[in-house]
């Protein structure tokens, strides 16, 4: 029997699993996890998790602060547990997402992120097995610039251009998490298309261009695509540094027995834009001249702001029953 398609893009590709329920990440056996609150959320409303989360509970309870605060760090003791789970099953690392409604803000960003590494230490898990995830907007990339100098590896997401690849490379981030789905879903509503071919996928070929600038230019920092719609995207990425893969698609990719052919090598480069960005200003200037990144950075970061209210007002009704 030949190998399934999971187990070849395991040669060529570290596969990363995109959630946050333990079950599927223990029969899937990825080297790396991905949460952000959405996953949280939905992590949240499992079973698995009921017991440990009114453990959570009951410590939030216990601390001498205003019931905001409160709330504020339960969300996170929810975050470390889930990601604790989770390190139990994976050899590598999970991502952990700041707060995205600090996106706009970099120092309070460099704090939260702290308070993550703390916490997680408190429970017993070094920083080398985190990332700390960060919206790719200026003020998250220059967080992540000074995390990184402070040995704090971090994952920059809803990362939409080659703008804010090359700013992220340049700060020196550890992996940055392209988001293919969401940008073909913006170009199937701006062009009116049902469908798109994998190789002609506008989600592969921004991710496939931002992975051969970046080996053309010797950057050090891992690409990592996200966000994915169809295994076709999938298999058309086959060979990138690392794709995060949600439950479905990796059963989908386990269960198919067919050949998976290698998409990128370090070694065959190919064509690519030549993205450089001056400062500030030119980030920005290039930033708002691309619609779909400007469009679903924010929106992005909306939903993952909504998602983490919802989170907020979950456990605060169990905080207070």
């Amino acid at each position: 029997m030949n190998a399934s398609k999971l187990d070849q893009l395991r040669d060529m590709t570290e596969v990363v699993a995109d959630t946050g329920d333990i079950e599927a990440i223990a029969a899937h056996q990825p080297t790396d996890a991905t949460t952000n609150p959405s996953l949280l959320l939905k992590a949240a409303a499992l079973p698995t998790y009921s017991d440990l989360l009114n453990a959570q509970v009951e410590w939030a309870r216990a601390l001498e602060l205003p019931d905001s605060e409160r709330v504020e760090a339960l969300v996170d003791r929810v975050a470390i547990t889930i990601g604790c789970e989770i390190l139990k099953l994976i050899p590598g690392r999970v991502s952990t997402e700041v707060d995205a409604r600090l996106s706009f803000d970099t120092d309070a960003s460099v704090r939260r992120a702290h308070r993550l590494v703390a916490m997680y230490e408190d429970a017993g898990i070094s920083s080398d097995r985190i990332l700390i995830k960060i919206a790719s907007t200026w003020e998250g990339i220059q967080a992540a610039r000074q995390l990184e100098s402070q040995g704090i590896q971090c994952n920059l997401t809803l990362l939409f251009s080659d703008t804010q690849a090359v700013a992220a490379a340049e700060a020196g981030a550890f992996l940055i998490s392209p988001f293919v789905g969401r940008i073909l879903d913006w170009y199937k509503k701006a062009e009116g298309v049902d469908s798109y071919a994998p190789d002609q996928d506008p989600g592969v070929l921004s991710v496939r261009n931002i992975y051969r600038l970046y080996k053309d230019r010797g950057y050090a920092t891992h690409v990592m695509g996200a966000s994915f719609r169809n295994a076709g995207e999938i298999e058309a990425l086959a060979g990138c540094d690392r794709l995060t893969i949600g439950p479905q698609f990796l059963q989908e990719l386990a269960a198919d027995q067919g050949q998976l052919t290698r998409q990128l090598s370090p070694e065959q480069v190919g064509e690519h834009s030549d993205c450089r960005i001056r400062d500030e200003a030119d980030f920005r200037l290039q930033l708002n001249h691309n619609a779909m990144a400007t469009e679903k950075l924010a929106e992005g970061i909306r939903l993952f702001a909504a998602d983490q209210i919802k989170l907020e007002a979950l456990l605060r009704e169990r905080l207070v029953g």
